[in-house]
This record gives structure tokens, sequence and C-alpha cells, in this order.
């Protein structure tokens, strides 16, 4: 990977600057910043080499023509946002979503490695994170230590060499989230030798507990556990606080907590805001048409949370718990030049943006997009076979019913499945998931996804594999060969018509188009999608998850239909 330290040339010239034989780059003249360490605004000059700061106080440095000096009267400066828990490939891929995230401030991600650990050997896996490492943005990675469904291969890919490649790099923060924990609690020691070898590495585990119980929480934290994101109520917030865990307040597209959160924690004035944190928690594109962690920052400031306390929360805090204030997090001598321009503190959204030394934002506008990277190493989802008329048996008897955008749970089939096409009358509608390779499929129904509908595909899933709804087996293949076609993407079909498309060039799970392009397309799909009586918040995560094992109750995944609760597959799946 690329060294994220400097060069012994680069620090001995760093070193000249301060003793003012050389001029550095940048000076940020008159700017009140906020400090980390003294918790307070500050009043000095910031001198920028290269993509670090080498000096911040109150002297000024040598300036010669070559360095920038900006003045910033009357600006506050704080330190770029972290997003702490970022699922980097939510029809996005991770340089459009940060080159988007970084116009509202936000300079780093920890982001979910698990779209690459599927899709690639780990070198290649790896390539793509040395260019990325290379852009004026911050990336860090976490390791997954399960898929969070049932694979047929899981354990020749989830291996203790190819976990073990991802622990040993420095830009690989932590292990996690853990959707796998009941298996570590059974006594799953594989899991448990992982989570002690990235201990060793000084990295921490995530964990992933809705609705956890004390005991639960107990539990895991003596296996290993530092953090969570799962708090859904004030009450978790300090049940996970109580046994010492690293809190992450979420605000996303299907669990928007964060207001209702804060709110309660500044009214039992719990004075705990240097020990939390805040994530959008993988959010689909249109969720973020408000910021990313400014909007979080916004969030906390409207209730009530002291304005420090709420930029420390998108910043030093999550440095200091991930242990990198020596590269971030704070404005002081030797970190990274990351650094948000406002114009009030009451303002999260920055009119200056500088990462890693680079101005991306500058008076208000973008003025530098992160350069483009080689995605071609990810394979393309090249579909080398044809559906057939076999393929089309829907004859169950029970389906998979839908209680809210991810939570489903089995019902009785009622209704005849062996014309082709189903009624509209009723919310039940053809549902099969089958491999991207074509070696098997699954076929069953689902009931509340959207009863107008005749045809839709999709190859953005967990694992990369086909998902085929509708009412219509004819549209449901049209939708199917668009897809085949595109190499990749969400289609929807309506009498015998493409409707909606949203391609997915880069493995059939990620755009290649900016944000705000995708976000026009993935309003578009939602729109028809409602239109044709999905009721729910977000259709995107219910593709995610139809597969997601970590949520009940019955699941659709390459083995078959999955029972969450008894841990048993139901109905296997057909070979083709």
């Amino acid at each position: 990977m690329v060294n994220p330290l400097w060069k012994n040339t680069e620090i001995r010239n760093q070193l000249k600057i301060i003793t003012k034989e050389v001029a550095p780059d940048l000076v940020l003249t008159n700017a009140t910043y906020l400090h980390g360490i003294f918790k307070k605004w500050v009043t000095g000059n910031i001198w920028i080499a290269d993509d670090r700061i080498v000096y911040a106080g109150k002297e000024m440095p040598k300036i010669d023509a070559s360095t920038e000096v900006a003045d910033m009267t009357d600006k506050f400066i704080v330190p770029g946002y972290i997003e702490p828990h970022v699922h980097p490939s939510q029809l996005y891929n991770p340089r459009s979503f940060a080159d988007y995230a970084a116009q509202g401030g936000t300079t780093m991600f920890l982001s979910d490695n698990l779209t690459l650990f599927l899709a690639l050997e780990n070198e290649k896996a790896f390539s793509l994170l040395d260019q990325l490492a290379e852009l004026p943005f911050s990336f860090y990675w976490w390791t997954r230590f399960d898929s969070q469904t049932e694979l047929n291969d899981e354990d020749k890919l989830f291996t203790s060499t190819s976990v073990g490649e991802w622990l040993d790099r420095q830009d690989v923060l932590l292990g996690g989230e853990l959707t796998g924990w009941p298996k570590l609690m059974a006594g799953d020691d594989q899991m448990l030798y992982w989570i002690q070898k990235a201990k060793m590495g000084l990295k921490k585990i995530e964990g992933h507990f809705p609705g956890a119980s004390e005991k639960t929480l107990a539990r895991m934290r003596l296996l290993g556990a530092d953090g969570d994101h799962e708090a859904m109520t004030v009450d978790e917030v300090e049940m996970r606080l109580l046994h010492g865990y690293g809190v992450t307040l979420r605000h996303s597209s299907i669990r928007p907590d964060l207001p209702d959160l804060l709110k309660g924690i500044v009214e039992r004035e719990l004075n705990v805001f240097d020990k939390l944190m805040m994530t959008t928690d993988g959010s689909t594109p249109t969720f973020h048409l408000d910021g990313v962690m400014d909007l979080c920052i916004k969030i906390a400031l409207e209730a009530g949370v002291p304005p420090i306390d709420a930029y420390m929360m998108a910043s030093y805090n999550v440095a200091r718990y991930y242990n990198v204030t020596s590269l971030h997090g704070l404005i002081a001598t030797g970190r990274y030049a990351n650094l948000n321009i406002l114009d009030t503190v009451d303002n999260p959204v920055p009119s200056g943006v500088i990462s890693k030394g680079v101005w991306l934002k500058k008076d208000g506008e973008k003025v530098q997009s992160l350069p483009d990277i080689d995605w071609s190493i990810l394979p393309d989802l090249d579909i080398d076979y044809e559906l057939t008329e076999d393929d089309f048996q829907f004859s169950m008897p029970f389906g998979i019913e839908m209680v809210n955008d991810v939570i489903t749970k089995p019902y009785s089939v009622s209704v005849d499945t062996h014309d082709g096409k189903l009624s509209k009358s009723h919310d039940e509608s053809f549902l099969m998931l089958i491999d991207k390779n074509g070696k098997w499929r699954v076929n069953t129904l689902i009931k509340g996804f959207a009863p107008e509908l005749d045809g839709f595909a999709s190859s953005y899933t967990n694992t990369g594999d086909i998902i085929l709804i509708g009412k219509n087996r004819e549209d449901m293949w049209i939708a199917f060969n668009e897809l085949k076609r595109l190499k990749g993407g969400i289609i929807l079909t309506d009498n015998g018509k493409i409707v909606e498309s949203l391609p997915l060039p880069y493995g059939g799970v990620m755009s290649d188009l900016p944000m705000e392009q995708l976000i026009g397309q993935e309003k578009a799909l939602k729109k028809a999608l409602k239109e044709r009586g999905y009721k729910h918040g977000d259709a995107v995560y219910t593709l995610l998850f139809l597969q997601a094992t970590h949520l009940p109750y019955v699941r659709v995944t390459q083995k078959g239909i999955y029972d969450v609760m008894n841990k048993k597959i139901l109905f296997p799946a057909f070979m083709r």
C-alpha cells in the first residue's frame, strides 16, 4: 500500500519551513480555528506544505512568490469531517461518493471492504485501495469477518489468509462490522481468532447489535467488540456507554435516528458528547441531497449540542477513537491539511474545503474534482446464459412477505402461479434469485413489494447475483435481457417496454456517474416503483438486504430460502 508517512527528504524540507529557510505552499492567515485538545477556538496562522500542516500558531513563515496566502479574517476553520462508517458502494462508487461528500466538508472515510472482498482477489483489491489512497482524500477501511448472507463458498472466501492480509494493511483500522456475531457467541473460534489478530494490531472491532440486551452487549464486549452504531433509543445509547462501547449515532435512509437520539441526550444532560460519533451508515444517493457529515453536524446543532462538541463528534472524536490523531481530526503541526472553512459556526456547510492540502472548494464553488481511478480491474458482469421456460417455475408453498424496507417473514402462498402472469388485484409477485454465473436459482413469491410492477431486474444485491421480481414473466425476462446487455444495473419494465434503467457498469453493482446524475436516476427509479405500489422507505435497501441473514426472519440466499432464527435452509436452491 501507499505509506501514509512522509519521506525523509520531505520531512527535512518541512523543518526548513519552520526555520524560515524555505516558504510553505499555502498560508491561512488570521485564522480562527477549532483546537480539539483545548476544545476552544484559537487564533493564528496555518502553514501548509504539500498535504501537511507544518505549523499552526502565532508565527508567520517566510513568504515567496510560490506561496499562496489566504486571509481568513471573519472565517472559522474546523478539521475536515470524518465519516466513520461508510458503505461506499450503495449504487455510487468510493471515488464518486468521496468527490461528492468532500464538497460538504467530509474529507475522510472509514469504508466497508465487502464489495471488493467478494469481487476480487486481495492483490487486485489492494491495487484499487492504493489508487484511492493517492487521491486528495483520506480513505481508510474495515475488513469483514463474514458475508452477512449464506454463501455457497464462504469458507473458501473468508480464510485466515485472506482476512489476515486485510488486517495487515495500515489503512485498515478495524474489523467488522460483526453481522455474524451469533456465530461468534455460539463458539466460532475462527472469527474469535480474527478479532484477536485485529486487537494485536491495535485495531478496533465494530459490532452490529440492534436491539441487543445488556447480557449480549456484555458478552460481546468480552469477545472483543469495541463499538456499535445500532443504538435506536437513548436508553440503548446509555447501555452501550455503560459497558465502555464507542457509540456512533446513526442518521441513515432506513434509520434516521439522530435527531431523537441527540434530543434525548441533551434532555437527560448526559454530558457524553466527547464519547460520541455520528454516521450516515451507507445511505442511498438521494438521501445525501442534504449532505453527509455536514448534515449530521447540522442536526446536532439543531438538537442543542454545543457547537464545539458537534464539530468534534465529526472529527477529533473519531480520530481519537481510531488512534489516528497524529494525522487526522486536529488542526495542529504535523497533521494532514484537511480543513473546512466556515462562514459562520452555525452553518457546517463549508465555503472552502482543503483536503490533503488541495483546494477542492473555494469561495463556495467547487474548484477541483477527485481524479478518476482505473476500475477496469473490477470484473465486468458478463452473463453468458439465457433464461428458459424451466426457470420460471414458482410452485412454492410459502413466500416472503415484506414487513418494512428490510424485514421479511414467511407467508402461505394462496395464488395460482402456473399461468406466468399474476393478477394486480393482490400484492404478491414472482421473485427469483439467480446465480450471476447461471449455476443455480431460487424461486418463490414476494408479498408487499410493488403490486402493480410488471417486470424488474437488479444486479445490485448483497452478492452481485441477480434478482428478478414482477407480475409478468415476459416483462421479467425483458428486464433480465436488458440487464445482461448493460452488464449490470436495475431495470424496470412495463407492458413489454423498458420504463427505467439505472446502469451499474462497475462489477454490476456500482455506477460510473457523478453523484448528481446518479441521484437523478435513483429518484426516477424510486418514483416509478412508488407509482406501482412500493410503499416502504427505501427500495434500494430492500434489494440489498433480501439476502441478508443478519436480519429476521426469512431470506433468499445462494443456498436457498433461509430461516434466520432457526439457522436452516427451508428450501434449497435449484441447480440449473
